[in-house]
């Protein structure tokens, strides 16, 4: 069977005390003697951390956190390595499994791979888990006491929602894996048919490995800086059930990803676009900035909801398509609008929100500092004959100032930061535009709380709360939260 981690093989044993000294004995005079890399200690976990690790604390009082657990476990556990006052593990042995486990969970990889670190969980105690998790982030602020955190909403599949994926390509073209790299390390861990993903993208993967080694396709390694293929991306239109492959390659090569294109797309008749991306930079971004299309059609169409969505290969879009549209549903409940009011729109993308409530608003001004992602707004809007939306390109502090010089009015404004939250001079820019409402949609719970907290300095107090999980069997959670603006009394 093929060794799906693309890592040096290990070997733990348990660590001993010196014969003839007490465990005191051995404690005091080398602490954490058992604690070092290889050897094997037997836990019950006591809980969940925010990364989805298992975590306990040693009989030397060091924090252990075990990949693949959850708790109740009792398991034996082999440590990977310590470091900054904790031991990273791994589950050798299951030996009393926690009453929250699953009895049939989708995935039996997920203590190797270490991508969904709550699939093993059954999806009750998952939800129960992603609110607490909220709620624990807002009890770190005072100022944030009361507000009503709902139920988690679930979107209608917790298998295989997701249609875009950015996976590295390891190994040589006589054994290729195609994967994510584990925690810490930079492991390439070879997904086969990986539960969370649509199961287009797992014929794709699959096609992709054996072409690789078909054409002899050079894969790039970081280390030498020699080869070709580094990664693969693919997105899947749900809607239209087609995929979009995208090659990304240290350098341009035409022979080799033709070849490569050509064998995929006769496996795989449902592949509407095919390009090579060509990213020669050393750092961790993926794509490049430039695409050589091998297909003559360029893009995909998606749809969430009524509206259409013209996807290109870098244009940004969400992956859960069902768990968007209960995002962008429960903003446009939120919004209360009744046809006339201006809504800002801020960190727009390709303009999803936005689309989504014009039909209730007078206009819309989205904000977006990717240039790219502003041009594919507006043809969006073009092709579902939006005409009250408008896409603006630029630092979002510099246009929030121009709107508060020209005096324009917003009557509800939308926030969609990325996981770092917003700056503290955009929220004050977006108060000092008076809306009468903001709603919030995070990716994370602790910038969000942050921002609140900023929020009600500013004058907007956070009323409540709608947790999504856009990401089933993951650590992750969305979040939309409703302000109002509170008129201080005199």
């Amino acid at each position: 069977m093929k060794n799906h981690v693309k890592m040096e093989q290990k070997d733990f044993k348990k660590a001993k005390p010196e014969a003839g000294k007490s465990d005191r004995a051995t404690l005091k005079e080398r602490p954490f003697t058992r604690l070092v890399r290889n050897s094997v200690l037997e836990l019950k976990i006591a809980a969940l951390d925010e990364d989805g690790y298992g975590t306990a604390r040693s009989e030397e009082g060091m924090t252990l956190k075990v990949s693949g657990a959850i708790p109740g476990d009792v398991a034996l556990v082999g440590i990977d390595h310590v470091a900054g006052g904790s031991a990273f593990c791994h589950v050798k042995k299951l030996l009393q499994p926690s009453a929250l486990r699953s009895r049939r969970p989708p995935c039996n990889e997920s203590a190797e791979c270490c991508g969904c670190p709550l699939v093993a969980m059954k999806y009750a105690e998952q939800k129960t888990w992603k609110r607490g998790m909220v709620l624990s982030e807002l009890s770190k602020y005072p100022d944030l006491a009361g507000i009503t955190v709902h139920p988690m909403l679930s979107p209608i599949n917790l298998i295989h929602y997701r249609s875009t994926v950015k996976l590295t390509v390891a190994g040589k073209f006589s054994d290729p894996f195609i994967g994510i790299y584990r925690r810490a390390s930079h492991d390439v861990y070879d997904l086969e048919q990986c539960p969370l993903h649509h199961p287009l993208i797992n014929k794709v993967v699959d096609a992709v490995r054996k072409g690789i080694s078909k054409c002899k396709v050079p894969v790039y390694n970081p280390q030498s800086k020699m080869g070709l293929l580094r990664y693969l991306v693919v997105r899947v239109s749900v809607s239209e059930k087609k995929a979009m492959v995208v090659f990304v390659t240290a350098k341009r090569s035409y022979n080799e990803i033709h070849h490569l294109s050509r064998y995929v797309q006769e496996q795989i008749p449902e592949i509407q676009v095919m390009a090579q991306n060509v990213n020669s930079s050393e750092g961790n971004v993926i794509m490049g900035q430039k695409d050589y299309f091998l297909t003559t059609q360029h893009h995909l169409v998606e749809k969430i909801g009524d509206i259409s969505f013209r996807i290109s290969p870098r244009s940004f879009f969400q992956v859960n398509n069902s768990g968007a549209e209960l995002i962008y549903s429960q903003v446009r409940e939120w919004a209360a609008l009744t046809g006339t009011e201006t809504v800002l729109d801020m960190y727009c993308g390709i303009g999803g929100i936005g689309m989504f409530l014009a039909a209730q608003a007078g206009q819309v001004i989205g904000v977006e500092v990717v240039e790219d992602a502003v041009a594919d707004a507006a043809l969006n809007a073009k092709v579902n004959n939006i005409r009250n939306c408008r896409f603006e390109a630029g630092d979002a502090a510099e246009l929030l100032d121009e709107m508060y010089e020209d005096k324009q009015r917003v009557d509800v404004a939308v926030l969609n930061p990325p996981r770092k939250g917003c700056e503290q001079k955009v929220l004050e820019r977006v108060a000092a535009l008076g809306p009468r409402a903001i709603l919030y949609v995070s990716c994370s719970p602790a910038s969000l709380a942050r921002d609140l907290v900023v929020l009600k300095g500013l004058g907007y107090v956070c009323r409540e709360i709608q947790p999504v999980d856009m990401f089933p069997q993951t650590v992750h959670v969305e979040n939309v939260a409703r302000l109002e603006k509170v008129i201080k009394s005199a």
